[in-house]
């Protein structure tokens, strides 16, 4: 019986929403990657990429994915770019099973184009660049990811069901394969 759930996929497409509702119907604690990161820190995460730069971001976030990757029945909403690194598969891998929420670029669009609270993004939205700009780099970020995001043990379209269904979605499949 699988004890972690790795959550994985773009940013914005529900792992901080779908996860605690998963972790609820399951019984299971849940912890987000980058809420932990920032409540040891002390700062967002835009700040800790600002003061400290995207490298030192990444340690920690390794770090502190294997510490919670001794936690038990447990589901972890990974940072859109967790899986972008060999040592956190690694850890995920032999830990759990990683679950790929996967979403379109244009509902990506749609549900970044207002936020600042993205590094990646920050800039575009703050000098309110035209949607092509933003597809632009969801889909070079994309291409960069999606080879990890094939690493996943299931995949879940999260377009637009309801949360409701994308989570019963997933507690059905997860029942099935005996996870």
């Amino acid at each position: 019986m699988t004890e972690r759930l790795y959550l994985t996929g773009f940013m914005t497409c529900g792992k901080s929403t779908i996860g605690p509702i998963l972790a609820n119907t399951l019984g299971w604690n849940f912890y987000d990657l980058d809420d932990v990161i920032e409540e040891l820190e002390g700062m967002t995460v835009v700040e800790i990429f600002k003061a400290k730069g995207e490298k030192y971001f990444r340690e920690l976030e390794t770090a502190t994915l294997d510490k919670l990757s001794a936690e038990h029945n447990t589901i972890i909403a990974l940072g859109g770019g967790t899986m972008a690194n060999e040592k956190n598969v690694e850890i995920m891998k032999q830990s759990g099973k990683i679950i790929y929420l996967k979403v379109s670029p244009e509902m990506i669009y749609k549900r970044i184009k207002n936020k600042i609270d993205r590094p990646l993004f920050r800039d575009l939205v703050l000098e309110e660049k035209p949607k092509e700009d933003f597809i632009e780099r969801i889909l070079e970020i994309l291409d960069e990811r999606e080879k990890y995001y094939r690493l996943a043990d299931m995949v879940v379209e999260s377009e637009d069901k309801p949360l409701g269904i994308t989570v019963d979605t997933i507690a059905r499949e997860l029942k099935r394969r005996g996870l």
